[in-house]
């Protein structure tokens, strides 16, 4: 009876921790926000500066897209800080390389050389597959990255692809998988210098730092002089993002991953990305509600 006990009282101090963890003012408002959207869709948010949390389907397994470049990162960070690579060794481009799409280093010639700190610039600003393929296998594969992750205590983050024993995944959610809270810690993790060595995270910051794609995603609602780390992720019945926003009075972490999307076009009115933008827009002016910048409409750019 007195085990029963211990055990009920421990239930019920957990459930209070997560009752004063969680932003319940936030949570209704993400909640309206979101309501009738046509898909699955997993939220993570957390207020750096409180601890506070938003978490709406937040332990979901959802395709990452091209957010599996983070671990990626992970990986050849992991190169670099054992001394393997440096950031500026350089590389030889062979065709057998190339991944069809609109990549900048698939339009390199054979045999053309490139620094490992360039292939991750690509990666990360751009996105670019071919570049982000060539960084896993030097990282020792996705198989070497999944066993770094569980070492770090990522076990929902994984990579798929070219992956062995992961094919039956790779089939279900593509390149890699995460769910919302695990990616957000990882970048809140990387923001707290705990992943390898404080000079490791900020590199990876500093890389995560310079996204190019700020037109149809969250990061178009953050005002141009906030630093933000970030990557998204899209295929056509999923677009996913997270980032970290290094706000000046209450930093916060926003993830959004959503699946099995009924909308799949790749226009700016894309239901998934105006919803992305409009939950970025409420979480800024929450978090700043002083800050009085205002998002200029679309123009196109």
């Amino acid at each position: 009876m007195l085990r029963l006990s211990v055990f009920f009282i421990l239930l019920l101090h957990i459930a209070v921790s997560h009752a004063q963890s969680t932003d319940k003012k936030l949570t209704g408002l993400i909640r309206n926000t979101i309501q009738g959207f046509h898909g699955t869709i997993g939220i993570y948010v957390k207020n750096l500066k409180t601890g506070k949390t938003v978490e709406i389907n937040a332990d979901t397994i959802f395709p990452t897209a091209s957010i599996v470049k983070v671990p990626i990162l992970i990986g050849i960070m992991d190169k670099i800080t054992t001394g393997a690579y440096t950031y500026d060794s350089t590389f030889t481009y062979s065709d057998s390389l190339y991944y069809a799409g609109e990549d900048i280093l698939g339009e390199f010639k054979n045999g053309g050389r490139i620094r490992l700190q360039k292939l991750m610039m690509l990666m990360l600003t751009t996105s670019d597959n071919t570049a982000s393929l060539w960084l896993q296998q030097l990282a020792g594969t996705g198989t070497r990255i999944n066993t770094l992750l569980d070492s770090l205590g990522y076990a929902a983050t994984r990579v798929n692809s070219r992956t062995p024993g992961r094919r039956a995944f790779q089939i279900e959610n593509g390149w890699g998988q995460t769910t919302p809270r695990d990616i957000a810690n990882i970048l809140e993790a990387i923001y707290k210098n705990k992943i390898y060595t404080a000079a490791a995270c900020e590199r990876m910051q500093r890389c995560l730092g310079r996204n190019l794609w700020d037109t149809d995603e969250a990061l178009s609602q953050v005002p141009p002089y906030i630093e933000v780390f970030s990557k998204n992720g899209c295929v056509d019945g999923s677009r996913n993002e997270i980032l970290l926003v290094n706000a000046p009075n209450q930093p916060y972490i926003f993830s959004i991953f959503t699946k099995n999307n009924k909308d799949t076009s790749w226009l700016h009115e894309n239901e998934a990305w105006i919803l992305t933008r409009n939950l970025s827009a409420l979480l800024w002016h929450y978090f700043e509600p002083k800050d009085k910048w205002v998002k200029p409409a679309y123009a196109g750019f």
